[in-house]
């Protein structure tokens, strides 16, 4: 099967199984999904969605969010890790925000890059997600995927990205993306799944006899 073949089995049988792709983190405003997504680096979504109900209620806009100590809004998010840092993330993009594009998060992901906290990937989903632009956030569980199925030489994220861009067509990169995510976190786990045994590596590799080795982000 040709990498353009696998590709488009992927796509068709991911819409078959996710029909329906809400958003995994609660959110309310584009603000919220922006804190949202900032807070799920290196935490699970059901952590955050632990979390950002107490943090929403304390602040939901980056006009609130502002004048909030930076000690409270710690302690609200502690469990999700790496607190000190995101905490300061929080309350500094919140003042450039309020600062430079009054109060609304900007539209523009390189101007999303430019926020404390703010990587390409979390800019990816906010545009993506929050503003319907089209995007293709690549995190390490979509580049592992990516790398078992064959759409990629696994270089790195950046390169995966760019790699899944040329193989899906532009309207179904926001909805193929938290697809392949739901399916990685349901059926082709890091540990469940060899690339040897899920329905996706079976059918794209049937000849894969031995467990595949990932190449790290």
């Amino acid at each position: 099967m040709k990498k353009t073949e696998r590709a488009l089995f992927i796509r068709h049988f991911l819409e078959k199984l996710y029909p329906s792709t809400p958003v995994p983190l609660n959110h309310r405003n584009i603000f919220e999904l922006l804190i949202s997504v900032l807070l799920s680096a290196q935490c699970t979504d059901e952590r955050v969605n632990k979390v950002t109900p107490k943090l929403f209620k304390l602040a939901n806009s980056a006009l609130k969010m502002q004048k909030i100590d930076v000690k409270k809004v710690y302690e609200i998010i502690r469990p999700c890790g790496l607190a000190p840092k995101k905490s300061k993330a929080i309350i500094e993009l919140s003042k450039i925000i309020v600062e430079k594009y009054r109060g609304i998060v900007p539209k523009k992901i390189e101007l999303l890059e430019q926020l404390p906290g703010v990587g390409h990937k979390t800019a990816s989903v906010v545009i993506s997600q929050g503003f319907g632009i089209p995007a293709f956030p690549v995190d390490t569980h979509i580049h592992r995927l990516a790398q078992r199925w064959g759409l990629t030489n696994g270089k790195n994220v950046k390169q995966t990205e760019m790699d899944l861009k040329k193989l899906f067509p532009v309207e179904s990169w926001n909805k193929l993306h938290l697809q392949i995510i739901f399916y990685g976190r349901e059926f082709c786990t890091a540990r469940g799944c060899n690339g040897t045994l899920c329905e996706i590596c079976k059918k794209c590799f049937p000849k894969r006899k031995k467990a595949f080795k990932h190449k790290k982000a």
